[in-house]
């Protein structure tokens, strides 16, 4: 296993698969609760364990899915309502960095986290094909997402962070 991709590397889907979207809409709608119940016996030392040496702690992990999860929102959010938007990136690691990422406890991410993910999944389930096929354009890649890959990236993105904290439990012996 990849320790540094233990849940496998991300694929972009390269064309719009109905039954492949339906399944990560579950896995968005299932990651908060799958990730508390990951989490379920930490305590603030769990927590301020880097999940590998020299990355981010459990904390600013949880934290980061929050900020990453909001942004993802937006972007699918603009790409229903605007003509491929070009969606502004931002610094992960500055952000992880910021105080309310570092001082303020994974709780209050994950309070946000539920709510969020039921609207994210809800929207995305409501969606008619031609939705799925619209597009913002990501400068950093230099390429238009569509909204079906929004879907596949972000199912990704949470299991590949949970990966992470079950690897370090693994290792830790926190099983």
């Amino acid at each position: 296993m990849d320790s540094n991709n233990p849940a496998g590397p991300y694929t972009s889907p390269t064309e719009y698969d109905p039954g492949m979207v339906a399944g990560q809409i579950e896995e968005i709608a299932a990651f908060p609760s799958e990730l508390r119940h990951c989490i379920s016996d930490f305590d603030d030392e769990k927590f301020a364990t880097f999940t590998l040496p020299g990355q981010w702690t459990v904390s600013q992990v949880i934290h980061h899915l929050v900020d990453s999860h909001i942004s993802a929102f937006m972007r699918l959010k603009w790409a229903l309502t605007e003509d491929n938007p070009v969606i502004k990136p931002y610094d992960e690691s500055a952000c992880v960095n910021l105080p309310d990422a570092l001082e303020m406890h994974p709780e209050e991410a994950l309070a946000i986290l539920a709510p969020l993910h039921r609207r994210f999944a809800f929207l995305l389930s409501h969606l008619a094909d031609a939705q799925m096929n619209r597009t913002y354009h990501h400068p950093d890649l230099n390429r238009d997402v569509p909204v079906y890959e929004i879907a596949a990236l972000y199912s990704w993105h949470g299991r590949h962070h949970m990966a992470h904290i079950q690897l370090l439990k693994k290792d830790r012996g926190w099983q």
